[in-house]
């Protein structure tokens, strides 16, 4: 049978009996939710990516590349709300030659979110594909076991009649990387929310291609199936899934 490209297909396996893990607390500010206690998907996205880098840092591996997100899937149960703290704890599940895969859990005050991202390991200077390394196994092997990080782009590309609509990603939206940050990419998510019921549970993934800057863009949407592109038709990120209300 073949996967359905218009659904999310990334596995979200358990976490490992043995192997390392990290967790941090998080409690979600004024600037996380919406009006109604809700915290945003892209809130939730740069937790995942912080509790990331967090990691990285306390394994000692901040200094070895940087990292480029391929895909991310996020699974909401039940979404975290505003003041109720939850645990974030992460551990890497899969891993390659240059890019591993993270599992991360969202847990306390009723949250029940899992995602499972898969990473590129870039060098610094030039942005090309580093490999992992013998240090990067010695950390994360026992956890990542015999699971082997697939990064390869499998999400529809946009029909050419696709609705569209115009967007604009701001000079905030950018991070140290010098483009716009992964998690600006679910901001027109949550516009289309403005207005309507919110929603109560979301299993969505998120395909990143070129790296955008601020300026003007286009969201283009065909069913369960959303694209970004920059007007002259570039594809940033592709994202399907579906919403429950």
């Amino acid at each position: 049978m073949t996967a359905d490209p218009t659904s999310p297909q990334s596995e979200l396996v358990l976490a490992p009996a043995t192997g390392r893990t990290f967790e941090r607390e998080v409690v979600p500010g004024l600037a996380d939710a919406t009006g109604s206690g809700r915290v945003r998907l892209d809130t939730i996205a740069r937790w995942l990516q912080d509790v990331a880098y967090a990691d990285i840092v306390d394994a000692g591996l901040a200094h070895r590349g940087a990292w480029v997100v391929r895909r991310t899937r996020l699974r909401v149960e039940s979404f975290p709300r505003f003041g109720e703290p939850v645990t974030v704890r992460t551990f890497c599940s899969a891993a390659g030659r240059i890019a591993a895969e993270r599992r991360t859990s969202i847990a306390g005050g009723g949250a029940a979110v899992e995602a499972v991202a898969t990473w590129i390991h870039v060098d610094t200077e030039t942005l090309r594909p580093l490999r992992l390394g013998d240090e990067f196994n010695a950390v994360y092997g026992e956890s990542a076991g015999d699971r082997k990080a697939d990064f390869r782009l499998r999400h529809p590309e946009p029909p050419a009649d696709a609705p569209s609509e115009p967007w604009r990603f701001r000079a905030s939206d950018v991070d140290v990387a010098r483009h716009v940050n992964n998690a600006a990419y679910w901001e027109p998510v949550e516009e289309g929310f403005w207005g309507a019921a919110e929603p109560e549970s979301a299993d969505l993934e998120i395909e990143y291609r070129e790296p955008a800057q601020p300026g003007e863009a286009r969201v283009l949407r065909t069913g369960s199936v959303m694209w970004i592109t920059d007007p002259a038709g570039a594809l940033h990120a592709s994202l399907v899934g579906l919403v429950g209300g």
